[in-house]
């Protein structure tokens, strides 16, 4: 599976650490910024990008970065199809992906460090949809959001 990757400036110092945990768990990561430490890097631009790679299924799921994981997930949740969290723990980030189809992982890098953040990916990226008919009845009602004006 591709995974996009995007991360600001505060979110930055974990992006090595969260690239690797892709790799490590069998998957390509798509790079989607930011490449170098810059204070000007704003999470809705990397929230745009991880977004957009998965709009046009250059990217299966998407891990966002900054300090808090608040903004990152606000902003990627603007977008069709996107169903982004915020995760700072292993459970939702699987049940996340099992029960509601997440498809963006959002973590705080100003909140957990390298070991969590690890942990996080690995359960997020081994998670998959169930497909229960509840969850699914759900995940329909969530689309007809996206549909009204």
């Amino acid at each position: 599976m591709i995974v996009a990757v995007g991360t600001d400036h505060a979110g930055f110092p974990l992006k090595s650490v969260v690239l690797a945990a892709v790799r490590a768990s069998g998957h390509q990561p798509l790079d989607c910024g930011a490449a170098t430490l810059q204070p000007d890097d704003d999470y809705p631009d990397y929230a745009a990008a991880v977004a957009k790679a998965i709009g046009s299924h250059r990217a299966s799921r998407g891990i966002l970065l900054c300090g808090s994981g608040v903004g990152a997930s606000v902003a990627a949740s603007k977008f069709d199809g996107i169903r982004a969290a915020l995760c700072h723990d292993t459970f939702s980030a699987r049940q996340g992906v099992e029960d509601d189809d997440m498809n963006v992982l959002c973590i705080g890098a100003r909140v957990v460090g390298p070991s969590l953040a690890e942990e996080l990916v690995r359960a997020f990226l081994g998670a998959a949809f169930s497909g229960a008919e509840r969850h699914r009845r759900r995940l329909a009602k969530i689309q007809e959001f996206e549909q009204r004006d």
